[in-house]
């Protein structure tokens, strides 16, 4: 199996970034002497030729969209190559192991899954056929998430697409060219309702920091100038996360970076802040979710509403801009307090903050998911739709549902029109106080709000929880 395109590689979607996915298994499996195709179908085409050539075909699915995504693509190639190896890695894998095996896929891969694979590679190579390998959930063998300290080296991205074909920043006039990297894997919070909770448990990772700067390195020569980190939460460990920035901001003193924290850490370390900025960083993606004290207690936020007003006070003082990610339809948010959302990000100023897809968010329980302990769960939850890879949930405020739909619908023909954000937030509040029978001028509330902030964001503004857009799901069959 060590002939060039004996292995293939792919990713369907990570966010509008080169996939480190791809880019970190690729080096393992080239460091062990084999030499695989790598493809992203978000930004290129995956042959018939190329999947009629492997013999092993792995999947990377570290969240939602991917995993809608991907599962297209491992049914053709299951249909194109019926012979080859299909294996799904990243957290959304194992969580919907015993879907995909049924008819789709060979075996799945959750946590780190660098080593797994890399050993049912071998097991394939010398047996001929599948046998059971530690952290590789099969058919036969039933296996829980490889929780072990990876032996992390430098991700190779050689073989990939332009980092240029990729999301880029952009501010006011300016865009730059973006890197992706990752500090740490998993995280040491428990959120009731994210995917990382069930696989992870607590646990993280930190990648050594020569690992980290050689990763960025490499990039800027490809002509980053900015760098996401897309742990998790970047503050889990602070002093490793200042460590690497300092060392980033002594060698590259123009670059820029944007971090995913907490709200909960952006306050415990508010201290750490200012130097945060001086090093290069511009914005932070925080998992706010609601301001609702009843959904941020039963998701287990440890942060409420009052503490996100904080947030973005702390965040303004210091001059990095706040970019929350929502969750606001759950089971325990209602309209009013939808409405009331709504309300507080425009009353603040705040609307250019949020990318419109946030207020579109539905919650997802996947097999697996911690939320499924809540107590008063039995009061709206369903059946698991499998093939959808959640358990259907119903609102106890039909109107509540019916919203959801319209503003899902409303925010994807505002992305695929490129609408002004924020003509689509007010058009998303026209449909709220519809629900309650209210009228609303859109225009006038446009002209309204007045003077527009210039804030650093990402071209990609889909989301991770997200469903992919009509044109994602047309590009993959």
């Amino acid at each position: 199996m060590r002939t060039r395109g004996d292995i293939l590689l792919i990713s369907c979607y990570e966010l509008g970034h080169q996939p480190f996915h791809l880019a970190s298994l690729s080096a393992m499996l080239r460091q062990d002497g084999y030499q695989p195709v790598c493809v992203d179908t978000a930004v290129g085409t995956l042959s018939d030729e190329a999947i009629q050539r492997a013999r092993f075909v792995a999947i990377s699915v570290p969240m939602h969209t991917a995993l809608r995504l991907g599962e297209r693509v491992a049914q053709r190639i299951r249909a194109l190559n019926p012979q080859a190896h299909i294996c799904l890695y990243g957290l959304y894998a194992l969580l919907n192991a015993d879907h995909l095996l049924e008819k789709t896929i060979d075996a799945a891969i959750g946590g780190e899954y660098e080593v797994p694979l890399l050993k049912l590679v071998h097991a394939l190579e010398e047996q001929g056929e599948l046998v059971a390998v530690p952290g590789v959930h099969t058919r036969e063998v039933k296996s829980g998430p490889w929780i072990q300290r990876t032996p992390f080296i430098v991700p190779e991205r050689r073989s990939l697409p332009p980092l240029a074909r990729y999301a880029r920043l952009e501010w006011g006039d300016e865009w730059r060219v973006v890197g992706y990297t990752e500090a740490t894997r998993g995280c040491k919070h428990t959120c009731l309702h994210c995917p990382i909770t069930p696989i992870y448990g607590g646990r993280f990772f930190a990648v050594p920091v020569d690992i980290v700067l050689a990763d960025i390195r490499a990039q800027v020569k490809r002509g980053a100038r900015h760098i996401t980190f897309g742990d998790p939460d970047f503050l889990n460990g602070p002093t490793h996360a200042l460590r690497i920035a300092r060392a980033l901001h002594q060698e590259f003193s123009d670059l820029t970076f944007d971090a995913t924290i907490k709200i909960e850490h952006l306050l415990k370390h508010r201290d750490l802040l200012p130097e945060l900025r001086e090093l290069g960083c511009i914005f932070v993606v925080s998992a706010v979710e609601s301001l609702n004290d009843v959904v941020l207690e039963r998701l287990q936020k440890n942060h409420t509403g009052a503490d996100v007003n904080t947030a973005f006070e702390v965040m303004e003082q210091v001059n990095i801009s706040l970019r929350p990610s929502l969750l606001p339809f759950s089971p325990w948010e209602t309209l009013d307090t939808y409405i009331e959302l709504l309300n507080f990000f425009e009353l603040h100023h705040l609307i250019e903050h949020i990318d419109p897809v946030h207020l579109s968010i539905r919650l997802l329980i996947p097999p697996g998911s911690a939320i499924l302990d809540i107590p008063d769960s039995v009061q709206w939850l369903e059946e698991l739709d499998a093939a959808g890879y959640t358990y259907r949930w119903r609102h106890p405020d039909p109107r509540m549902d019916a919203l959801h739909q319209s503003v899902s619908v409303c925010v994807e023909q505002a992305q695929g029109c490129e609408t002004d954000p924020v003509e689509t937030f007010f058009s998303i509040k026209a449909l709220a106080l519809a629900a309650r029978n209210e009228g609303f001028l859109i225009e006038q509330a446009v002209q309204q709000y007045g003077e527009r902030k210039v804030l650093p964001h990402l071209s990609e503004s889909w989301f991770c929880c997200a469903e992919p857009t009509q044109s994602q799901l047309v590009v993959h069959g």
